[in-house]
């Protein structure tokens, strides 16, 4: 998978490695801004009552 992503960014290497971390950046974005809170109140780490 890396490989194709690689394969298909346009330009040299140096424009490549920019792209690329753009790329990765805004996958973590998505991820912390929009996937991380809608999943958050289904999951079961919000009950931390002890009795």
């Amino acid at each position: 998978m890396y490989g194709w992503i690689w394969r298909h960014l346009p330009g040299p290497v140096p424009m490549r490695v920019v792209l690329a971390a753009a790329l990765v950046v805004g996958v973590v974005a998505l991820l912390m801004f929009v996937v991380f809170p809608w999943v958050e109140p289904m999951l079961p780490f919000n009950e931390v009552a002890v009795e």
